[in-house]
């Protein structure tokens, strides 16, 4: 296992966010050398400015939280997003057209994927596994890695449950080894986090990584 706070996104996407709030999570990010921040596309400039040269990825959401957004809509909060200097792009899967047995989920993922990748950016899909059965699990995982996702991330964090272990085994078991796969949702302590990539988790995304690096480093 690698050290802790390189799994670690420094996440904030409250509806209440400040800029001083965007200004604080920089600020633990480089003090506790996380691997990046996650933030909502209207921060991007301002956490990116304060980012400066530190090496901090910077990471947004895109469709979020409900993802039933027209794929046109969506393409466009992608291309702004990277415009604005975003590194990593969550993309809420469009639940509402998977759950109907509509195969356009997966070719709205390959757009995306085809969008961020031709900018040399990295996208994570983010399919709420507490809205899906395990069955669902494994077909929207095995979907999405297929359109391109080059992660598979469980939770925007907003819905009635998060990240579980045996979420995590689940969509390992069924994704190729080269996609990867983020935890979020509800990862509050350094436990959580190691049953996680315990689990099989290569990201965690979590608003309690300073709680989570002070247990970590005081061991």
């Amino acid at each position: 296992m690698s050290e802790i706070n390189l799994y670690l996104e420094h996440t904030n996407l409250k509806p209440v966010i400040t800029d001083k709030d965007i200004d604080k999570l920089v600020a633990e990010a480089k003090e506790f050398k996380l691997f990046g921040i996650c933030v909502p596309t209207f921060w991007l400039k301002r956490a990116k400015r304060e980012i400066g040269d530190a090496d901090i990825s910077l990471v947004t959401v895109i469709g979020f939280p409900l993802g039933y957004q027209l794929t046109e809509t969506r393409l466009e909060e992608i291309k702004h997003a990277i415009a604005m200097g975003a590194d990593e792009l969550d993309l809420v899967m469009n639940i509402s057209a998977f759950k109907s047995g509509m195969e356009w989920f997966k070719i709205d993922i390959a757009k995306a994927a085809k969008c961020c990748h031709e900018q040399q950016k990295i996208l994570k899909v983010i399919i709420e596994t507490a809205y899906l059965t395990d069955e669902e699990i494994v077909k929207a995982s095995r979907a999405a890695a297929d359109a391109g996702a080059d992660f598979i991330k469980t939770s925007t964090g907003l819905a009635p449950a998060g990240a579980t272990p045996e979420h995590i085994k689940l969509i390992k078991q069924n994704i190729p080894s080269s996609t990867g796969i983020k935890a979020s949702g509800g990862i509050k302590t350094l436990a959580d986090v190691k049953a996680m990539i315990d689990a099989g988790a290569d990201r965690i995304g979590t608003s309690s990584s300073v709680a989570i690096m002070k247990d970590y480093l005081s061991f």
